[in-house]
């Protein structure tokens, strides 16, 4: 198993034409001409995040450096050591190390919208996860977004639209995403799957399109997997390779305990997967990598990665799986109580 390989929703992230919804399509034209603030609302999975990169790879000559992101769950999520080390926040927050985090949250994004573009007019602050952020730090959020509006668009990603004040919302023209269609997923999956060379039929295309069930990261994520352990997209790899998704609430569990820093919880889970449900260690640890792609991304997933990468070879000669997976869930954890 190869738990570094690059992940397809990253090497093949889509430009604003390949986005599978025309009307979002549009609407993100529409701001590529016109820079505006926008909430880009959806389900999860349905490429909000990778719509907003695909807008500022249109409008920004220097994405690297005028597009900001800021995952809002996950900048809470994390210790005050890890947040000052992101080499994102790293120079904003030198010398502030008495900062609590919602302050170290507005100074970075005060800060972020105060310099001036690197390339163009305009740089553009993405907040993921917005309907994570409380209303005290929404009215905060909204000061900023008046005091910088000719130099910086603001973009919010979330589910909840309606976690949103209404001065935020008044402020930003919406971009609602909805989930694909079965159709438009294959289509998807069919785009990639050629670019990587990869044999399908349609019966595997579907199949796959049906488990995601209009998460069209789920489907990338998915189809790795079978190509991954198949070398093709048939129905019968694709139901080989998926069929212990009900066990993924199970594995996800152990990602949530872990994660929260109840490391007995999560080694008593693994226990029961290992000796109740006849997993394997190579198998529980590529599932948990499955899993962690649906509920982290960025810097936490390649943290877990290159964890997993440390304890791969100890798990594929088979000696004491419960030890090395512990030993994970265990370096997982001091991230949470730190």
């Amino acid at each position: 198993m190869d738990v570094e390989a690059p992940l397809w929703i990253e090497t093949h992230a889509p430009t604003i034409d390949d986005l599978p919804q025309p009307e979002v399509r549009d609407r993100l034209r529409r701001a590529v001409d016109e820079p505006m603030n926008l909430v880009v609302q959806g389900p999860p999975g349905v490429g909000k995040t990778a719509a907003v990169r695909a807008l500022a790879r249109e409008t920004h000559e220097d994405p690297e450096n005028d597009l900001v992101e800021v995952n809002v769950a996950d900048f809470f999520g994390r210790t005050k050591k890890e947040i000052r080390q992101d080499p994102r926040f790293e120079s904003f927050l030198t010398g502030r190390s008495r900062m609590a985090k919602r302050d170290m949250i507005n100074h970075v994004l005060k800060e972020s919208a105060s310099y001036a573009p690197v390339s163009g007019e305009y740089k553009t602050v993405v907040l993921d996860n917005a309907e994570a952020i409380r209303e005290d730090f929404q009215q905060a959020l909204r000061r900023v977004m008046e005091k910088h509006h000719r130099t910086t668009q603001f973009v919010l990603t979330t589910r909840q639209p309606s976690k949103l004040i209404p001065a935020i919302r008044s402020r930003c023209f919406p971009v609602p995403m909805r989930a694909p269609t079965t159709d438009e997923t294959k289509a998807v999956l069919r785009s990639v799957l050629d670019a990587e060379g990869v044999a399908y039929d349609e019966d595997g295309l579907e199949f796959v399109a049906g488990y995601a069930d209009g998460d069209v990261r789920t489907a990338l994520l998915s189809a790795q997997t079978v190509a991954t352990d198949h070398d093709e997209l048939t129905m019968e790899a694709a139901h080989g390779a998926l069929r212990d998704i009900g066990h993924d609430d199970d594995v996800e569990s152990v990602l949530a305990a872990a994660d929260a820093g109840d490391v007995t919880d999560a080694r008593t889970a693994v226990g029961t997967l290992l000796d109740d449900e006849g997993y394997d260690g190579q198998e529980l640890l590529r599932d948990l990598l499955r899993v962690a792609r649906k509920r982290y991304d960025g810097d936490e997933l390649a943290r877990l990665h290159r964890l997993a990468g440390e304890i791969d070879l100890d798990v594929a000669t088979g000696t004491d799986d419960r030890l090395h997976l512990t030993h994970l869930l265990t370096e997982w954890g001091t991230r949470a109580d730190a």
